[in-house]
């Protein structure tokens, strides 16, 4: 108890002297005094102080007293002598407006009384009425931030304030200052940036009052090099890195180099000269905004960068060697070890080439072009401890002698059997070794006969083959001629002419606008290949162009400027040995393929019933511009086409639409390769009924028929003598005793008398029997001919007369009336009355008050019937008639038998000859017996004997 008591009691007698020491009042700063660094807009304050760190400052503007600064802050090693110092910097220029600065003193929780204001004066004071801008002149940092104020004069009332152009928004610092603040500020100009202020005052005139700030960067300088050209001095370089943006004598970036100022000029860059080699610099860069230190150091023999060699000259020795020389600038170079580049170039050719030795000065140049114009020109480093090249010397032209021109690349171009061109490529410049004065061409045969030799001048680059008709394995041969030399022959044999027709071109597919060719190797290509290409189309005069490829190639790259595209090559390789070339492969191809150039020509479409057919041909080889892959048949409507057919053949120029409905159709036809098709062609036609195809048909069966009848007439014709046996066979005439006469007189046919048939009305007539009475013309009553005396001694065979006699049942011949208007022809002047012919066994349609019957039918071609009862019959009706016996006609019988058809017989059944036609005086049915054998034609051989080649 008594010891808590104790420890009480410290503690109160501890704690009593620091609060009455609290209690006191702290001290008031005194002697506050501010200065003002107008360049760094920085405000120093410096005041009396004795035991405290810790104050609380405020600053304000004095005119409104608006606070600018309110903080407390603790100064630590800032005291000197009991004066205290603080810095301030503001963001608005010291010189816009007075500030005024009150401090006070704070321990912990007690702080003093606020000293009295001190105020630092701006421009805006009335006594000071001029306008004014700040700051003046400023260099400042790029992308920071500058804040700028404008003092109106007085009177004056603001419009504007400008950011070069910009209008600004501006702040009221006093009642004649106002301010803005330009954040992320560009890098200016050379000339500055300007900000500008503009007022008015009372009479309405307006003022500008602007001021200049630079926007920069610090210095940025690297890579400082120190090196030697005279193996003595030094001269250092270096780098500028970024540019400052700041330029002028107050503003720019000044150099030291070891201490030792370093002017530095536009015209010499960033580079010091020093008159002795050191080995150790150090540059330091210095501006406005900061300064930069960069080093270097090095011994000379590292650092040597040789002079450009001088005085050039050009020794030429011959057509492909010239000597260079030169000389140093100084003496230190004639024992330095270099090495030189020598730089030739020439038609835009340049070879570089490297030489070396201790001071050197002379170089051979060797494997010149023959007569070409050369540039040269030197330049040269340390051998050893290489550092740099050093400058180039001034260029040196000289010219090569003229040599032996290269050999003319030849080709012989065929463009038929006999004919073709002998083709070669014009020589360049490097290739001539001089200026050309011509070719010399010789063709003959192998063997030297024929030789024909030709001159050509150099503008020409071919001549026509002229191949003589006995010249056995052709030659050509070709050289080129300068001022001065002749060039190696150039000697090729004829090759064979081969048309496409003759050989199956396969397509080739070009890639990256050329043609990659390639074939398998042949043994006899023993002198490589060429290949070949022209424009398919071209005709007769062609551009071709070959290519020679070695013998160990068997591929090549057709490239060239001239190939064009829609164009279709062939490309052929033929061998070359000492025989005339071979061709090898031929193929054909397009460097690009593109839509043919015009529709397919001569469409045309035809109908055959419901059926059109359209055919065209082919396009034109020139215009195709690829290759053809098919047709495309459209049916043309007014919206739209519409695919009938593709035809993926080339080779077929036709379509057919069938099952058309009558009426008009537009049908379109085109031709397409792989890049599209063409425009197309169209063909309009108007399908009709088919009259036309009916008259075709009837023509084409008239034709038929014609020529049937004419190929009939033709065979019948041949087979005149056949078809008159068979058809008309001759009948003999009948050969009579007596006196006929022999001689051949003109017979005298005279108008036969008619004779009358009378019909005889017989109420006995039987109905079943009737036949023709021929009676004799004496017989007839009232005929005129019956008084006309008989002729006896005519070699005319006797008129016989006929009447259509009615037989009764007693078999008496019944005399029927004659009628004058009907009558028989008599060709005698022998009258014969033949009865008992029988005629049709049908029964005759006779008037009503007729009733009388068929005696008998007339059978001309019937069998003999009792032959000898009816000769003998025959035999005594002639006797009793006067007429000659039937021994008289040489054994004639006619060719019926007439049958009697009286019981007793006793009709005369037969008589002097066969019964003629009323028309003719030939007998009608010949003699059967007297004809001859061989006239008879069978019926079952005249098809054989019509097909016959015999007449």
């Amino acid at each position: 108890m008594f010891s808590t008591l104790l420890c009480v009691l410290c503690l109160i007698l501890t704690v009593r002297p620091s609060l009455s020491q609290d209690d006191s009042p702290l001290r008031v700063p005194q002697q506050i005094s501010l200065e003002k660094d107008f360049d760094a807009q920085r405000l120093s304050v410096t005041w009396q102080c004795n035991l405290g760190s810790v104050f609380d400052i405020e600053i304000y503007r004095t005119e409104f007293m608006d606070i600018v600064f309110n903080e407390t802050v603790e100064l630590s090693g800032e005291k000197s002598a009991g004066e205290c110092h603080w810095n301030w910097t503001s963001a608005v220029p010291l010189e816009c407006t007075s500030l005024s600065v009150q401090i006070r003193s704070r321990d912990r929780l007690r702080v003093s009384d606020w000293s009295p204001l001190q105020t630092t004066e701006g421009d805006d004071l009335p006594d000071n009425t001029g306008a004014k801008v700040y700051p003046v002149d400023k260099v400042v940092l790029a992308g920071s931030s500058t804040t700028f104020c404008c003092i109106l004069g007085e009177g004056q009332v603001l419009e504007d304030i400008r950011y070069m152009r910009s209008i600004m928004k501006e702040v009221r610092l006093s009642r004649r200052t106002y301010a803005v603040t330009q954040t992320h500020q560009p890098p200016s100009n050379a000339s500055g940036t300007n900000v500008f202020c503009r007022a008015t005052d009372a009479s309405m005139k307006t003022t500008v009052q602007g001021a200049v700030i630079f926007v920069g960067y610090p210095p940025a300088d690297e890579e400082l090099l120190c090196e030697t050209q005279d193996l003595v001095s030094a001269i250092c370089q270096w780098k500028e890195g970024r540019y400052t943006h700041l330029r002028g004598k107050l503003r720019r970036t000044r150099y030291t180099l070891n201490g030792r100022t370093c002017e530095v000029s536009v015209k010499n860059g960033r580079r010091c000269l020093w008159e002795q080699w050191e080995g150790n610099w150090t540059l330091v860069a210095k501006n406005p905004l900061g300064k930069k230190e960069i080093q270097d150091s090095a011994p000379l023999s590292h650092r040597v960068h040789p002079v450009a060699p001088k005085d050039l000259t050009v020794l030429v020795k011959n057509s492909r060697n010239a000597t260079l020389q030169w000389s140093w600038q100084y003496p230190g170079y004639k024992a330095f070890p270099l090495i030189c580049q020598v730089n030739v170039a020439s038609n835009g050719v340049s070879v570089t080439r490297n030489y070396s030795g201790a001071g050197l000065s002379l170089v051979l140049l060797e494997d010149l072009w023959p007569y070409e114009t050369y540039r040269v020109r030197v330049r040269c480093g340390a051998e050893n401890n290489f550092w740099m090249w050093g400058d180039w010397s001034l260029e040196s032209s000289f010219r090569t002698k003229m040599d032996r021109p290269e050999m003319p690349d030849m080709w012989i171009w065929m463009e038929s059997d006999n004919s073709g061109q002998i083709l070669w490529k014009p020589l360049s410049k490097r290739e001539s070794n001089g200026d050309l004065t011509g070719y010399e061409i010789t063709q003959g045969s192998a063997s030297g006969d024929g030789t024909q030799r030709l001159d050509v001048p150099v503008s020409q680059l071919s001549v026509p083959l002229g191949l003589q008709g006995n010249t056995s394995e052709p030659v050509v041969t070709l050289l080129a001629r300068n001022s001065e030399w002749t060039s190696g022959t150039s000697q090729l044999m004829v090759p064979k002419y081969w048309a496409d027709v003759d050989v199956t071109g396969s397509e080739i597919a070009s890639r990256d606008g050329g043609f990659d060719m390639s074939w398998p190797a042949s043994a006899n290509a023993s002198r490589g290949y060429v290949v070949e290409w022209f424009n398919t189309s071209c005709g007769q005069y062609c551009s071709v162009d070959w290519l020679k490829v070695p013998d160990a190639n068997t591929s090549a790259r057709i490239e060239s400027s001239g190939l064009q595209a829609g164009v279709r090559y062939t490309i052929s390789v033929y061998a070359l040995s000492d025989e005339a070339p071979e061709l090898f492969e031929r193929r054909h191809g397009y460097l690009e393929e593109m839509v043919p150039a015009e529709p397919v020509p001569f469409l045309e479409a035809s109908q055959y019933e419901s059926t059109v057919l359209l055919t065209w041909q082919e396009i034109p080889l020139h215009s195709q511009r690829g290759f053809v892959r098919g047709y495309n048949v459209y049916l043309a409507n007014v919206t739209k086409n519409t695919l009938l057919a593709k035809i993926t053949d080339p080779s077929v120029k036709n379509c057919t639409i069938k099952k058309l409905d009558l009426g008009t159709y537009k049908f379109t036809v085109r031709a397409y390769t792989a890049a599209g098709e063409d425009g197309g062609s169209t063909v309009s036609i108007m399908l009709e009924p088919y009259t036309d195809l009916l008259l075709f048909e009837i023509l084409i069966s008239l034709a038929a028929m014609s020529v049937f009848f004419i190929l009939v007439t033709a065979l019948c014709y041949r087979k005149r003598q056949w078809v008159k046996k068979a058809f008309y066979p001759e009948i003999p005439e009948p050969k009579l005793p007596g006196q006929w006469r022999t001689s051949q007189a003109t017979l005298d046919v005279k108008p036969s008398p008619h004779s009358m048939v009378h019909i005889v009305e017989n109420p006995q007539w039987d109905s079943s029997k009737e036949g023709l009475v021929p009676v004799s013309e004496e017989d007839e009553d009232g005929d005129d001919s019956g008084s006309e005396p008989t002729d006896t001694d005519s070699d005319e065979p006797g008129l016989l007369r006929y009447y259509n006699q009615v037989v009764g049942d007693s078999g008496q011949a019944l005399r029927l009336p004659i009628d004058s208007s009907s009558s028989s022809v008599g060709s005698a002047d022998t009258d014969v009355t033949y009865t008992g012919i029988q005629t049709s066994p049908g029964p005759l349609d006779a008037p009503p008050q007729v009733e009388a019957l068929a005696a008998g039918g007339y059978r001309p071609q019937g069998q003999v019937v009792q032959q000898q009862q009816q000769q003998q019959q025959v035999d005594r009706s002639d006797a009793e008639a006067g007429a000659p016996a039937s021994a008289s006609f040489g054994g004639y019988k006619p060719q019926c038998t007439w049958r009697p058809d009286s019981p007793d017989g006793n009709a005369i059944d037969g008589s002097v000859g066969s019964p003629t036609s009323v028309n003719s005086s030939q007998f009608l049915i010949p003699d059967v017996s007297s004809e001859d054998p061989r006239n008879t034609v069978s019926s079952t051989t005249w098809i054989p004997s019509f097909l016959s080649s015999k007449p």
